[in-house]
């Protein structure tokens, strides 16, 4: 987003020359919309040092039922079309998805950080936030990650992500106290609103007396 310049790992690899395997992940669910494909890829960069990793990759992809073969040639279709008008229409539909996900990253961010504990993380570049509650300025029924999590879907019926299922949870050894959410903004813009606005009414109800 903005002036935010992705680098992939692989290509920051070559100009180190290539003393770092890098192996790259990816897949048409999110950067094509297509959740329910379950379709993607690995590229093993400097295979030399990981060629053991990459022969186990492939056993496991000829033993686990996979993609229809409709839906695997796709794949080249989209990330090397065939034509100078198909590559032109691929990049003008990802320049226009880029600018809705960009301005609903803008919208959640406003609307995330009128609510009372609540401080956004602005997105870069992903389909969600984080948001990092304040537990000190809530009610005792709110402790950490977890407790807000629960309470909102209740009251509300609204889904986050609580930090922990990220890792993010309290480190008694080192003193960190960092309670967060994770909130996606892939939703048209009307149901954005209606899903901040009922967390900010949830947390002015638990507000602190």
């Amino acid at each position: 987003f903005a002036n935010n310049l992705f680098r992939p790992m692989a290509s920051v690899s070559v100009k180190l020359g290539n003393q770092v395997p890098i192996i790259t992940a990816s897949g048409l669910g999110k950067q094509y919309l297509v959740p329910g494909w379950r379709l993607g890829w690995i590229v093993f960069s400097n295979n030399k040092a990981i060629q053991a990793v990459k022969k186990g990759a492939q056993r496991l992809a000829q033993v686990v039922l996979g993609a229809s073969h409709l839906a695997q040639v796709a794949i080249p279709a989209v990330l090397d079309p065939p034509s100078e008008e198909d590559r032109a229409c691929v990049a003008s539909w990802k320049d226009e998805l880029l600018s809705i996900i960009e301005d609903q990253s803008n919208l959640l961010c406003i609307l995330i950080n009128q609510c009372y504990g609540l401080e956004v993380i602005p997105a870069q570049g992903a389909m969600y936030a984080m948001v990092k509650i304040h537990v000190d300025k809530f009610d005792d029924t709110i402790v950490d990650d977890l407790t807000f999590m629960k309470l909102l879907l209740v009251e509300e019926n609204v889904v986050v992500l609580p930090g922990r299922a990220f890792g993010l949870e309290i480190s008694a050894e080192i003193n960190i106290s960092c309670h967060v959410f994770r909130v996606v903004f892939c939703a048209p813009e009307n149901i954005i609103k209606i899903a901040c606005e009922r967390i900010r009414s949830f947390c002015l109800r638990h507000k602190e007396n």
